[in-house]
């Protein structure tokens, strides 16, 4: 829906909208209008933030709100924030008049879209994106915004108790590109263990990759949260590995992404809508039961208040890197890729993170 007027729905009935559409999973794109935010932005406690508190001190736009086109994936609970930011003032603050875009496309096509200016900006996963930014999508990456939220799951009585155990198994997985399977592919890999001969991945739907582990279809199955928090609260099924365990504890797995041209053209305008998106990731840290609230409407109906909650804890909002950090963990992402033949190996992973990361806030 776009943000024409003659077209006029109320905030609940267009975000149940949004949540029926993230599970049915269409073909394409499709937006829900940015909602009226609460007046009063609330406050964060900077102090567990020290590295933020600088850059959260810029001035917001001036002038009419800038109208902003902002694509993510309404599923995907790791998300929350962008909910947040509407609900609770932090595009507001910035002077910004965000529309959310549901994008349930290849990423390709989600960077193309971005690239071209049919969105100005985009959350997703480091490791989806980076192989289609190696091949020059006119896309910035200007933060990280969380760690956690991809498991590798099986059941209770599997046998199954480390990555190693998978040498050998059938594991299925949603999509053989996808983050989690490149993710886990590289943990593999540094097992001594080779993804592609010793691990035999097997595609299903998203949403019944359990079926397949309940059939002895196959022994294992990767999967993210929402589904695979929802899934382990079933006790025949335990988690073997995530994407938080050794030194990943500490390192983001989402990332902004911004269109080249706003960078440029507009580099206050990429600043702003950075920084919201930073501030509401911090309060998601700080009030993961008002971050619950805001992600409800597009959760799946078995999802309670206090899974979402738990959710929002587990996964790492307060780790959201900006500058040289981030460039190392871009550069470490792209070298672990190179690892598993993702990406070329003549491609020189520190210059590539040069490239595709941009200092919003030294504008």
């Amino acid at each position: 829906m776009s943000t024409n007027k003659k077209t006029v729905m109320d905030r609940r009935t267009l975000l149940r909208a949004g949540a029926a559409a993230a599970f049915a999973a269409p073909i394409g794109a499709y937006s829900a209008q940015a909602f009226a935010p609460r007046p009063i932005t609330p406050a964060i406690d900077f102090s567990e933030f020290p590295i933020c508190k600088a850059v959260s001190d810029a001035p917001p736009l001036s002038g009419t709100p800038r109208k902003l086109k902002l694509s993510w994936n309404a599923g995907a609970v790791c998300l929350a924030p962008l909910p947040v930011a509407i609900d609770h003032g932090f595009f507001q603050k910035q002077n910004l008049d965000v529309e959310l875009v549901n994008y349930s496309g290849s990423t390709d096509q989600l960077l193309e879209a971005i690239a071209t200016g049919k969105s100005d900006a985009g959350l997703g996963m480091a490791l989806r994106w980076l192989k289609p930014l190696e091949q020059g999508f006119d896309v910035k990456i200007a933060a990280g915004t969380h760690g956690g939220c991809m498991r590798v799951l099986t059941r209770a009585n599997s046998g199954i108790g480390n990555l190693a155990d998978l040498k050998g198994k059938i594991v299925a997985v949603g999509d053989l590109a996808g983050p989690d399977k490149n993710f886990f592919s590289i943990q593999l890999s540094k097992l001594g263990i080779d993804p592609v001969r010793d691990v035999d991945w097997r595609v299903y739907p998203g949403n019944l990759l359990n079926v397949a582990v309940e059939k002895g279809e196959v022994q294992a199955f990767l999967s993210s949260d929402p589904l695979a928090y929802l899934w382990l609260k079933d006790t025949q099924y335990k988690e073997v590995a995530s994407n938080l365990d050794g030194e990943y504890r500490d390192k983001s797995c989402c990332i902004v992404g911004l269109r080249g041209s706003l960078v440029r053209e507009e580099p206050h305008v990429a600043r702003a809508i950075t920084q919201a998106l930073l501030d509401a990731a911090m309060f998601t840290s700080q009030n993961p039961d008002k971050a619950a609230k805001s992600f409800q409407p597009y959760a799946p109906k078995a999802a309670s208040l206090a899974d979402l909650e738990a959710m929002a804890r587990y996964h790492t909002h307060h780790h959201h890197p900006t500058g040289e950090v981030l460039k190392r963990e871009l550069k470490g992402y792209a070298d672990d890729l190179k690892s598993v033949q993702v990406f070329k190996q003549s491609t020189d992973t520190a210059k590539f993170a040069e490239r595709i990361y941009v200092d919003v806030f030294s504008v």
